[in-house]
């Protein structure tokens, strides 16, 4: 898919993923599925908004995830 978007989640990186990190993965996969790397101006609302969309779905994913071999959060 997208190259750009990294794996955010241990061991991939040491620690959680930041607020940005999730919105730079957000934001990389509106721009390949829209096909805009750069929206128009009269699409930049609902460009945005499918970027918090992806985002908060992001954050919760990688909330509930657990990996094998790793404690669950508390």
């Amino acid at each position: 898919m997208c190259r750009s978007i990294k794996t955010l989640r241990p061991p991939a990186i040491p620690e959680k993923a930041t607020e940005e990190e999730i919105r730079a993965a957000a934001l990389q996969y509106v721009r390949k599925v829209s096909g805009f790397r750069v929206p128009a101006a009269h699409n930049r609302e609902v460009f945005d908004e499918a970027v918090d969309a992806i985002a908060e779905a992001t954050a919760a994913l990688l909330d509930g995830v657990h990996v094998r071999g790793q404690a669950a959060p508390a």
